[in-house]
């Protein structure tokens, strides 16, 4: 006897591909397992202006990146007139805009979109040089000792040491922290206090995104190097900020704008959020990630959308697998079901069922003519497939005249599979009688009504065109029924009269 182990084996092995392939296109591509959400995009506006002094001048404006909870999707720039790039160095990306000669007052856009994504594959850069040693004036210098010695006190590393400094900065009752801040801002204080304790460290530009929020500024804040990631502090509150809606902008330590051949520069943020399918989130993180993606998705949309109606066949032959070997339903044709099912998805349930039954009742009617002719099978196939064509035809155009325009779409259905069934059926009618046509007839529009409901249902579509892994799935269970030999369901109203002689 055949081991059943390898199969066993091959059949784990395929839910568990299909089960990893999902979750994996769930993590790193942030696919919903439900459809009808969303997911938000930020689209964020920097607008440049300055006075231009007659001569050539040059923009250079900090360009944000990927960033924790945040992937970049898409940026672009207006400037008439100028010529952009973008520039990526130690200190990060920059945008940068040139023209040979510019005078009077300037304008220049720079449009972002970032998408939220808490999935977003981010690469942190550590410190890539040595901390600097700040210098203080001697009353300063004193003062910022202390500060340091009270925070070294009670900490245990750098992030609970900045965390106590910059708490002991906004203490309003400690000289040293007035003493400093006196001199300098809280953020530039910060800096050097953590600079001077040997601590990486930067100055970075925040934005807070709000809906509809116009000409914001930007808003300086410390990060802090712990090891593996850098953690921002609010110099001004004390706090690590844990609001979801704050993007750093400038992280380049050096400056958000740079302006040479003009006077008067400042910028200001627009932003607006805005709502995508998560489709469409999950093709611009694709393009934006580079990801390589060998799903249908990668496919043009005329192709997407004819896979995601062959992708919900295997649902419908897990249905007819179930039908057929569980309960012992009766179908004219293994897969027919599936096929008129398909057709019922575009012609609607109620106009798919009637012109099911016009079609195969007269093709019977015709059949059981040409059965008196004694012609042969290729032949009398031949005429049963010409005289299906001319039947959806008359019907199309009858339709058409009474202006029943569902009626139109009867041409869905497949011609050959129905010609074919009509065959089969009038050969099971001449063999077993019309009782055993009514139940395959039957059960296969009950399979085909049942397969449509599978089909159209929003969750079904969302899984099969979303996570192609849940096919393989979908195959390990199709494997496992067919090892089935146990009674049908439908079998077991044979041993009611030993039930009932109890």
């Amino acid at each position: 006897m055949t081991s059943r182990v390898p199969f066993y084996l091959s059949v784990f092995l395929l839910i568990a591909a299909g089960i990893a392939l999902s979750v994996l296109r769930h993590q790193n591509y942030g696919v919903p397992w439900t459809p009808g959400e969303t997911r938000q995009i930020w689209d964020i506006e920097a607008r440049i202006e300055f006075n231009a002094l007659g001569k050539e001048a040059k923009v250079s404006l900090a360009a944000p990146h990927t960033q924790d909870g945040y992937t970049l999707i898409g940026e672009t720039a207006s400037s008439p007139g100028y010529g952009v790039s973008y520039v990526s160095d130690q200190a990060g990306r920059r945008a940068e805009w040139s023209i040979r000669q510019a005078q009077g007052p300037q304008t220049i856009y720079y449009k972002t979109q970032f998408l939220v994504d808490p999935q977003a594959k981010v690469t942190m850069v550590p410190p890539m040089q040595e901390v600097v040693k700040p210098t203080f004036e001697g009353p300063v210098e004193t003062a910022a000792i202390a500060l340091i010695n009270r925070a070294t006190e009670r900490s245990a590393d750098d992030i609970s040491f900045s965390r106590e400094l910059i708490k002991n900065l906004n203490d309003s009752e400690s000289q040293n922290a007035s003493l400093l801040t006196n001199k300098m801002s809280k953020v530039e204080a910060a800096e050097k206090l953590l600079s001077f304790a040997q601590i990486p460290n930067k100055v970075v530009g925040v934005i807070h995104l709000e809906d509809g929020r116009r000409r914001q500024s930007i808003q300086h804040m410390n990060q802090v190097w712990d090891g593996k990631k850098w953690v921002l502090f609010n110099p001004e509150t004390g706090t690590q900020p844990t609001h979801p809606n704050l993007l750093v902008w400038d992280e380049s330590n050096i400056s958000l704008l740079d302006v040479v051949g003009g006077r008067n520069s400042q910028v200001h943020f627009s932003m607006i959020a805005q709502e995508v399918s998560p489709q469409q989130a999950t093709n611009n993180k694709v393009e934006a990630d580079g990801l390589l993606n060998l799903s249908i998705h990668s496919l043009p949309l005329e192709e997407q959308a004819m896979f995601k109606t062959i992708m919900l066949i295997p649902i419908g032959a897990l249905i007819v697998v179930f039908l057929r070997v569980i309960i012992g339903l009766k179908t004219s044709g293994t897969f027919m079901p599936v096929l008129i099912a398909v057709a019922f998805v575009q012609t609607q349930l109620t106009t798919g069922i009637v012109g099911f039954l016009l079609i195969v009742g007269t093709g019977l009617i015709i059949r059981s003519y040409l059965s008196k002719l004694n012609l042969l099978l290729v032949a009398r196939i031949s005429a049963v497939i010409i005289a299906v064509i001319l039947i959806i035809s008359i019907f199309t155009v009858v339709a058409f005249k009474i202006g029943l325009t569902e009626g139109l779409t009867i041409t869905f259905f497949p011609m050959i599979i129905l010609s074919w069934t009509i065959e089969r059926m009038s050969i099971l009618w001449e063999e077993e009688g019309a009782k055993e046509v009514l139940l395959q007839g039957g059960g296969s529009l009950l399979t085909a009504v049942l397969i449509y409901l599978a089909m159209t249902n929003s969750y079904v579509q969302h899984l099969t065109f979303n996570f192609i892994g849940l096919q393989l799935v979908v195959l390990a269970i199709i494997l496992l029924l067919g090892t089935y030999t146990g009674y049908r369901i439908t079998e077991l109203r044979r041993f009611k009269p030993l039930v009932d002689g109890d």
